[in-house]
């Protein structure tokens, strides 16, 4: 098929055989070769696709938010009480009072992260906002809930009297003389000015319950008065206690020894109390508590629960 250039060129082709035209007549053929130059040229090009459409690139996918961090929960601990606080042998905080923390932070969904505290700044330290619990054997007393508030007890062990063997023990006046040590701002610091100190009995207080076994082993000292499952794990059961035992009827009375021992927050903090009950309750009842308590005491058949 003809260009429409080519059909109008074949169209104006002069006949063969005619006169030369005039020179306007040669004017217009000129301008008509022009005119039909350019068009044979427009009709020669050959039409380009338009390029194809690029796809935008693909949106990388969103990476998933990380989870939040869980909240720190700073636990006071003092330890020097084995078996409920002590440490390893590569220095890091255990126990049953610790495990117990530990679960608990579980429960509320708090990370633990345990702080040493001398025993006698412990309640100090607490209000002046150093950590957030105390969880280290401190007893639920009438005395300490004037300055901080206590959860309910996690368990609740009598104390006794520990004595050479050779020291015959029949009640308070019996051991006039003799020297007993005491953990400084304990119950059984308490209980010793009030019923033994009067009778006669000289009554040493340290900063530390591991420091009374030091001098108990040096002769400094001929006793303690201490929680009956920590002289008994941390003391009794060791080689340098073979030459001492227990004396004397369970020490529990309340005006000494109060309720127990509990969790110590500041007072207002309601909620973290109640969520720590709550934890309490909770790994009593899926038996997270029995799995540590037996891997502490059941060689001693007792129940750390207590009344």
């Amino acid at each position: 098929m003809l260009c429409p250039v080519e059909s109008f060129f074949a169209i104006h082709q002069p006949a063969r055989g005619t006169l030369r035209a005039h020179p306007e007549t040669n004017m217009k053929k000129l301008l008509l070769a022009l005119a039909i130059t350019s068009m044979l040229a427009a009709c020669g090009k050959k039409e380009e696709p338009a390029p194809a459409a690029v796809a935008p690139p693909a949106a990388a996918p969103v990476a998933a938010a990380p989870a939040p961090e869980a909240a720190e929960l700073k636990v006071a601990i003092d330890p020097t009480y084995e078996p409920f606080t002590f440490k390893t042998a590569d220095g890091k905080p255990t126990g049953f009072d610790v495990e117990i923390a530990s679960a608990l932070c579980e429960q509320v969904k708090r990370k633990c992260v345990f702080v040493e505290q001398v025993w006698d700044s412990m309640i100090p330290g607490l209000n002046a906002k150093k950590y957030d619990v105390i969880i280290s054997s401190m007893s639920i007393t009438d005395e300490r809930m004037k300055e901080v508030d206590f959860t309910d007890k996690y368990y609740n062990t009598p104390s006794r009297i520990v004595l050479k063997k050779t020291v015959k023990f029949i009640d308070a006046a019996s051991i006039k003389g003799k020297k007993i040590g005491v953990l400084k701002g304990s119950t059984q610091e308490k209980y010793a000015m009030g019923d033994l100190k009067p009778a006669g009995v000289v009554v040493n207080s340290y900063e530390a319950q591991d420091q009374v076994y030091l001098d108990i082993k040096s002769g400094r000292l001929d006793g303690t008065v201490a929680d009956f499952m920590e002289v008994t794990g941390g003391f009794l059961s060791k080689p340098e206690g073979a030459n001492y035992q227990l004396v004397g009827p369970d020490l529990k009375m309340p005006q000494y020894f109060g309720y127990g021992a509990g969790i110590a927050l500041r007072k207002g903090e309601d909620k973290l109390k109640a969520d720590l009950n709550a934890g309490i309750k909770a790994i009593r009842a899926n038996g997270s508590y029995k799995t540590i308590a037996d891997k502490y005491f059941s060689k001693y058949n007792i129940d750390v629960y207590g009344e």
